[in-house]
């Protein structure tokens, strides 16, 4: 019998409890991923804005704060070329703006704002040899792979569709996440960037788990006991929360980011490609209002950063998250200031 139809015995992460939280890149460390393994679920931690320095030491904060197992999340995109063009286009688009705020546009620096998955990272890594290491925009190279396999780290490949899925369990991952369209943050496509062909958790789940063998994990608009038991009766292994934790004490998710996570009135998300130049759910503001929320201007993933990040810097000063990437799924019924521990609990009556 495969793993997907037995979620609880035992949970094949190694943990108390089949429940993962999402890694949230930008708005936490280790200190968050920490809370959740000790509490028995499986904490993640989110590297690909983190610098080598900073890398090392979240890694070394989550070796001396756990003997349990957590998981480390990786990107696995390849970074395009600069097109200067597209760049000065993207410029221009964002001109009023930088007008308002008294912004330079020639002083910004054109630049990655996401880092990949790279042998040196890898170097960095290895010393610590993860329990779990989780990948984003689908897996890096066969050659790196193998060599994660070799640290004895268990491996998660990302799916929005089926297709990934079987792609994904073709390349030796140990799980598979079926990511829904109701999930925060970035979409985890990488066979196509046809968004139609993504469809929402609870269509994808029970077609991703026939279609293939390893255990599968639900993502994407799960944020309570209820929506984890449906999720475990579609036949999820385990579950993954990501907006649920935004609120959380140990989250170092910014005063504007959290001031729209209380406000009922700010509860609509919408797909955009403004912030990164990839597909991610955030909360609607000012700048997905007037531009997008999706524009063919913004360059490639991950440059179109650097366009905006002035942008967000002089309006988060002023208190406002009209320029800022406030990632949040669909489902905010769990949103709540709480800790950590506390809010794995109360969703451990889910299993």
């Amino acid at each position: 019998m495969p793993l997907s139809s037995a979620p609880f015995a035992p949970f094949f992460l190694g943990t108390r409890l089949p429940l993962i939280q999402a890694p949230l890149a930008g708005v936490q460390g280790a200190r968050l991923a920490l809370a959740v393994s000790n509490a028995g679920g499986l904490g993640s931690l989110p590297a690909a804005l983190l610098t080598p320095e900073a890398l090392v030491q979240e890694l070394q904060a989550l070796r001396d704060g756990t003997d349990k197992p957590f998981n480390v999340n990786f990107f696995a995109h390849t970074p395009p070329p600069i097109d200067e063009a597209r760049e000065a286009r993207w410029r221009e688009r964002l001109g009023a703006y930088y007008a308002e705020f008294g912004i330079d546009p020639a002083q910004i620096k054109a630049g990655p704002g996401r880092q990949p998955f790279t042998p040196e990272i890898a170097d960095l890594v290895e010393p610590f040899r993860p329990p779990v290491v989780s990948f984003h925009f689908g897996l890096p190279p066969a050659d790196l792979l193998a060599r994660v396999k070799g640290w004895g780290s268990l491996i998660l490949g990302n799916a929005t569709t089926v297709d990934e899925a079987r792609w994904l369990e073709a390349q030796g991952v140990d799980a598979v996440i079926a990511q829904g369209w109701e999930a925060g943050g970035h979409r985890g496509h990488f066979l196509s960037d046809d968004l139609t062909r993504q469809p929402g958790t609870m269509a994808l789940l029970p077609q991703i788990v026939r279609a293939v063998k390893v255990p599968v994990i639900a993502a994407g608009g799960i944020a309570d006991v209820r929506g984890i038991r449906a999720a475990l009766a579609l036949g999820a292994s385990a579950v993954q929360l990501g907006t649920a934790f935004l609120l959380c004490d140990e989250a170092t998710t910014s005063a504007p980011h959290r001031a729209a996570l209380r406000d009922p009135a700010n509860h609509h998300t919408a797909v955009t490609n403004l912030f990164t130049g990839r597909p991610a759910r955030g909360i609607v503001n000012r700048l997905m209002r007037e531009v997008g929320p999706l524009s063919d201007t913004a360059p490639q993933f991950p440059l179109a950063t650097s366009g905006v990040a002035p942008l967000r810097a002089k309006a988060e000063a002023q208190g406002s998250g009209d320029f800022s990437p406030l990632w949040a799924g669909q489902n905010f019924s769990a949103v709540r200031e709480i800790g950590a521990a506390a809010l794995v609990n109360e969703l451990s009556a889910a299993f």
